[in-house]
């Protein structure tokens, strides 16, 4: 039996395992695909690369739909190298999940290490001390899992503790950032590394009417955030502090908005509703995120905002029910115009465009102070964390 002495002990170090004030972002890096595919060709090369052609209307409503989708270009990791090689992926009749999910055992946390050493190198720390691994995606269907290939590959220290989630689709990202907040601010000196890494190869289909609509927006990417609490050590510098977070299931939309596994792939289905029950949602989620920190009625246009592009429906009726200046959703835009919607890792690449135009701006002192991050998923699921803009290591130092 432990004695008295091992008692304290254990209760002293309970009362000091907490970390000094709120995680924070601490670095970001995001990665791609090197294929590149136009938007406006996409139509074209879809049908040619699934030899569907013959089917016009199905291609015209796929042009409308790219015309329309406020995206200019995406990356995709399949080609038509790899379909030669795996004629299955495009044959509904066989059976593809194990190509696919092997591809993906692969190139998903290949593609988070391009990501995770950017953000490393921003950082400025060895990977080895990183203390915790998040890894996020929907890309995975085996185990051991991308966070042991990703640990392995960063070469991070076998005592490390790993997290994986599936299928959580595009909140993975937002639900990966809570849970790394939390991992941070209750244990002192951690260092949370999130991956959120994404291949469409494992939903890819030939045309089908109820999922043309993810084709003509999903791409491919990578985003690593790596998160901690203070004490912060010499060279770290905070870009995010992560306030308060909390998720929302709107109720009755289970089947809504969601994926499963099957033989040929991962099949996905997206409600053209889900536009117009994130916009009814959405007031709700935001006041009680803001009265859990004293902020009963706060002015949307006075916030920086960090939205999840999940389609340009999506961020006009937000812009539309909160009544915000366009200037406010311009960061997600962008990655939607630049990359399309990546799922989960998508949150990441809105976040490092945010802090870069902030970097551009001289007039700091306007800049907004408070921010919301907003993420959807199956569900559907709302993630919703409230974030505040640290002050510059220049106005400390003064």
């Amino acid at each position: 039996m432990p004695g008295a002495a091992t008692t304290t002990a254990v209760d002293s170090r309970r009362c000091t395992q907490h970390a000094e004030g709120p995680a924070t972002v601490l670095a970001i890096g995001t990665a791609n695909p090197v294929n590149i595919v136009l938007q406006d060709e996409f139509a074209n090369y879809y049908f040619d690369l699934t030899k569907s052609e013959h089917l016009t209307e199905l291609k015209d409503k796929m042009k409308r739909i790219c015309d329309k989708s406020g995206i200019e270009k995406r990356y995709i990791h399949l080609d038509e190298e790899l379909i030669r090689s795996h004629p299955e992926i495009m044959d509904k009749h066989l059976p593809s999940l194990e190509a696919r999910v092997d591809i993906a055992a692969t190139e998903v946390p290949k593609l988070a290490k391009s990501a995770a050493l950017k953000a490393i190198a921003e950082w400025g720390r060895p990977a080895t001390d990183i203390t915790h691994l998040i890894f996020s995606t929907y890309s995975g269907c085996r185990a051991p899992s991308a966070d042991l290939q990703l640990a392995s590959l960063l070469g991070l220290r076998p005592s490390v503790s790993r997290t994986i989630l599936n299928l959580h689709g595009c909140s993975g990202g937002g639900r990966a950032l809570q849970l790394a907040k939390e991992l941070a601010e209750n244990n002192r000196d951690a260092r949370v590394l999130v991956a959120c890494s994404e291949l469409t190869l494992v939903c890819f289909s030939s045309p089908d009417e109820s999922k043309i609509v993810g084709h003509g927006l999903f791409g491919d990417g990578a985003g690593v955030v790596i998160v901690g609490a203070g004490p912060l050590v010499n060279g770290e510098r905070p870009l995010f502090e992560m306030v308060a977070a909390s998720q929302t299931m709107i109720p009755g939309t289970e089947n809504t908005l969601g994926m499963q596994a099957s033989g040929s792939g991962i099949d996905f289905h997206i409600s053209i509703q889900v536009p117009t029950l994130i916009k009814n949602n959405i007031h709700q989620c935001l006041l009680d995120a803001f009265q859990s920190v004293g902020n009963m009625d706060p002015n949307w246009n006075d916030l920086f905002w960090a939205v999840h592009p999940g389609g340009r429906a999506i961020l006009d009726n937000i812009e539309g029910k909160l009544e915000l200046e366009p200037s406010k959703l311009a960061a997600s835009r962008n990655v939607l115009r630049e990359y399309g919607n990546m799922s989960g890792a998508t949150i990441t690449f809105v976040l490092d465009e945010l802090r870069r135009r902030w970097e551009k701006e001289e007039d700091e002192q306007h800049q907004p102070k408070w921010g919301v991050m907003l993420a959807f998923g199956p569900g559907i699921t709302i993630e919703t964390m409230v974030l505040r803009k640290p002050i510059s290591r220049s106005l400390k130092e003064n």
